[in-house]
C-alpha cells in the first residue's frame, strides 16, 4: 500500500474525526481570489500554471481564506495534470515536484492561523485537462479503466505529499467517480467524493441518490455531496447525499453565476447565501464552503454562521 505521510500528527484530529463532532468550513474559489490579487488565469492550465510561474500568488490566496475562517484549505491542483503540463513542455519529475508543491502551498498558509487546519489536495475530473468545459458534461468517450490509468499517477503523487485528504471534486457522473475511487483505494489516506450537479441530476443525467451511493459503505470516503453548482441545486442535494449514504454531507456551490466556456467568462448573477448554511446543516451536510466566485468575505459569513448554530 501506498503511505502518505500522517497528517493527523499534525492537526491532532484527522478530518473525518472533526466531521464526527461539528461542522468544518471550507475556502471558497481559488481562481476568483487569485484573479482580485490580478493573477492572469487565462492559460490552458488556469490556476495550475502558478504551481510554477507564481507559487506565492497562490499562497496568499490560501492565506485570504485562512484569515476568513476556513478550517480546510483545498489546493491548487485541480487542474494539474501530467499531460497538461506536458503541454506546456514540462517533463514528469518537475510535474510531480509541482503537485506535491500545491499540498506545501496551502499548509504554510494554513499553519500561520495557529489554528487547526486541514489541507485537502484537489483531484479535478478528466474534462478540466481538455480546458473546454467538458468538466461540465461528463461522459467523454472513454472507459472506467482508461479513467482510472489517467487518475491514478496524479492521485499517488498527490497523496505522497502528505495531505490531510483528497478532494475528488466536479465530478460530472457515475463513470469518472467509480474510476476515482478505484484510483484511490490502495492509497493511505481519506477522500471525499463530490460531484457537479444540475437540478436533481448529475451534469451527465444520472439521478443523485444512484450516485451517491457509490460511495455507501466505503471507508475511505469520509463525506460526499456537491460543489460547483448553483446554490438552489446544493440545496436539494445535502438531504439526497445524506439519505444515500449515512455520510457527513460536503456542499460548496458557486456563487450562482454560470460559466460561459466559449466566451471564458461568468454570466448572471450570484445568488450564494450564508444562511442557506442553516438548512444544509439541518439536512446533514457537516463539510461547507463555496466554490467558484465566493471569495474570502462570503466565507467569514459563513464562519459567522456556523459558530453561531454551535454545530
Amino acid at each position: 500500500m501506498h503511505t502518505a505521510r500522517t497528517p493527523e500528527a499534525r492537526t491532532g484530529r484527522t478530518l473525518g474525526q472533526a466531521l464526527a463532532e461539528e461542522t468544518v468550513l471550507l475556502d471558497g474559489g481559488l481562481s476568483n481570489q487569485l484573479e482580485a490579487q490580478g493573477c492572469d488565469l487565462s492559460d490552458a492550465l488556469w490556476s495550475a500554471r502558478l504551481l510554477s510561474d507564481e507559487p506565492l500568488q497562490i499562497e496568499a490566496a490560501h492565506r485570504a481564506y485562512a484569515q476568513a475562517g476556513a478550517q480546510v484549505l483545498i489546493t491548487a491542483s485541480y487542474q494539474a495534470t501530467f499531460e497538461g503540463f506536458a503541454r506546456r513542455g514540462t517533463g514528469r519529475a518537475r510535474a510531480a515536484e509541482l503537485m506535491a508543491g500545491s499540498v506545501e502551498l496551502a499548509r504554510r498558509a494554513g499553519a500561520e492561523t495557529g489554528r487547526e487546519f486541514w489541507v485537502a489536495a484537489s483531484v479535478g475530473p478528466y474534462g478540466a485537462m481538455l480546458a473546454d468545459g467538458s468538466e461540465y458534461r461528463g461522459r467523454y468517450g472513454m472507459t472506467v479503466r482508461e479513467l482510472v490509468r489517467f487518475h491514478r499517477p496524479r492521485v499517488e503523487t498527490l497523496a505522497a505529499a502528505g495531505p490531510d485528504v483528497l478532494a475528488l471534486e466536479t465530478v460530472p457522473d457515475t463513470d469518472e467517480a467509480e474510476a476515482l475511487l478505484r484510483a484511490v483505494q490502495d492509497l493511505d489516506v481519506p477522500v471525499w467524493l463530490s460531484y457537479s450537479v444540475k437540478g436533481d441530476r448529475t451534469r451527465a443525467g444520472q439521478p443523485l441518490a444512484e450516485a451517491f451511493g457509490l460511495v455507501a459503505g466505503i471507508g475511505q470516503v469520509v463525506a460526499v455531496g456537491v460543489n460547483c453548482c448553483e446554490p438552489a441545486d446544493a440545496d436539494r442535494a445535502v438531504g439526497v447525499a445524506a439519505a444515500a449514504t449515512g455520510k457527513p454531507v460536503v456542499v460548496y456551490p458557486n456563487s450562482g453565476e454560470e460559466w460561459d466556456a466559449d466566451g471564458r467568462g461568468w454570466t448572471g448573477r450570484g445568488a450564494f447565501e450564508p444562511d442557506r448554511v442553516l438548512d444544509w446543516q439541518r439536512a446533514g451536510a457537516r463539510l461547507v464552503g463555496g466554490c467558484c466566485r465566493v471569495g474570502p468575505s462570503d466565507i467569514a459569513a459563513l464562519a459567522a454562521r456556523t459558530q453561531a448554530s454551535g454545530t
